[in-house]
Formats: structure tokens, sequence, C-alpha cells
């Protein structure tokens, strides 16, 4: 049953989903780790990839940028699709010397200043968790093949470009504890509480803010391979 966005058909796409932002990572995800690999939608350029790895069904899906992007995507593969967990895998900005470009992280929780929750369904907080199970799988998978995973508050935010009138990421960081930033986990999180499902964030640091220290476009779509295996490998 196709929708609005997604041309694929029921059976089309598998139980796991792991959800790069961009397309063309998912791309290099499908075309570098899977086999088998069948392009299952192409509506809006967002490309969805079915195949096997070591022998398990997997769905490679881009969200594109921003909640509501992410919200769209993820709510029609959990409620239309028959989704029951995603992984999105991501690029996140760091807030603190201690995550530099290359380090991948794990979202323990994600605050947020968006109205996403609160209009989608009245949620009123500004944070939301992932699946708690799903997040000791991938962090016990990473230990198992020898991949340093740390576990971070995300700041998800809907604004890339932010005036100097408002907190820096100094004062988010001060305030909220938040160690890095993304655009698209918030939605995700609470899209999974909303309709019963699993969801988790990795993230692999492309920039930080402290140092000016920044990965290139080609490098944030190919380069990202830790947080690529991990999450490949607690998915099945």
């Amino acid at each position: 049953m196709a929708t609005p966005h997604n041309q694929a058909k029921m059976g089309d796409i598998a139980k796991k989903v792991l959800m790069p932002g961009d397309p063309l990572r998912a791309k290099f995800i499908a075309e570098t780790f899977l086999e088998n690999v069948k392009l299952v939608n192409e509506v809006r350029g967002m490309y969805a990839f079915t195949g096997t790895y070591k022998g398990e069904e997997v769905t490679v899906m881009a969200s594109g940028m921003g909640m509501p992007s992410m919200g769209i995507y993820s709510y029609e593969l959990f409620s239309q699709y028959g989704v029951e967990q995603i992984i999105r895998i991501g690029s996140s900005g760091s807030y603190v010397t201690g995550l530099k470009v290359k380090d991948v992280v794990l979202a323990e929780s994600a605050w947020s200043q968006s109205s996403y929750a609160r209009t989608q369904n009245g949620f009123e907080g500004d944070t939301i968790y992932p699946d708690a199970e799903l997040n000791q799988r991938i962090l016990e998978t990473a230990e198992t093949i020898g991949v340093k995973v740390t576990p971070v508050k995300v700041h998800s935010s809907d604004v890339f470009y932010a005036e100097s009138t408002v907190d820096d990421y100094r004062e988010i960081h001060r305030k909220h504890q938040c160690d890095c930033v993304e655009m698209e986990s918030f939605a995700l999180f609470h899209n999974a509480r909303v309709l019963g499902k699993k969801a988790a964030c990795l993230l692999t640091i492309s920039d930080t803010f402290p140092t000016g220290e920044e990965a290139s476009a080609q490098e944030r779509q190919t380069a990202f391979t830790d947080m690529m295996k991990v999450a490949l490998e607690a998915s099945i």
C-alpha cells in the first residue's frame, strides 16, 4: 500500500529499518553492506533499499532533514508498513571538546524546544527517550565488535542557523546537559512512543563547535562506517 511519500508495496520494507538522513548515505549503505538489494522507494528522491545482511532482511531508508520529514517517513513506516524498529544513523555536531570528529555516540535521550510532539498528540514534555532494550543491544553489539560508542543526551533542534540573540551551544550544554546536536531524533522517538514501536539513534560526530573541526560532505556520506556496522549488527 503506497502513500503520497512512499511507493513501496506492503512487504517491500523489512521489519527493521536503518534510517540515515541523507538519501545518498542510504544508497552507500545498501550497496556496501547488503546483498540482494532492491530499490523500493524513490519518491522525492528519498531512497529506500531492502536487502539482506548476514541472511536477515533489512531496509535502509532516508528520512530527509528535520523533524517534519523524519516525522512523516517514520510514522508511515511504523503505522502503514509494519515496521517494528528504526535505528536512526546520522551526523551530529559536538558541543564539547571530549567528542571529536568521527566519534560515535548513542542518544540516551533527546531534548528539544520543538513543537513537534505537542502538535502531533498534545505531548507537553521537552525530553523523549529511545527504547531502552534496543539501546542496550546497540551498546553490547558495539563492545563485541570493538567500536567505542558513547551514550549522550542530544539536542534535537528545529533550526540549523540560529541567531546570536538565542542561547548558543555553550548555554544549551550548561542548561540542559546536551553534548551534541542533530535534527531528527525527538520526532522519531515520539512516533515510536505513540505507536508502541522501538527506536534508537546512533550518531557520528561530523563537526565540533568548540574547535571548528568538521568532516567533508563526502565523508558524511561514506566514511561513517563504524556507526553503520554497529547499527546493522544490532539489527540482526
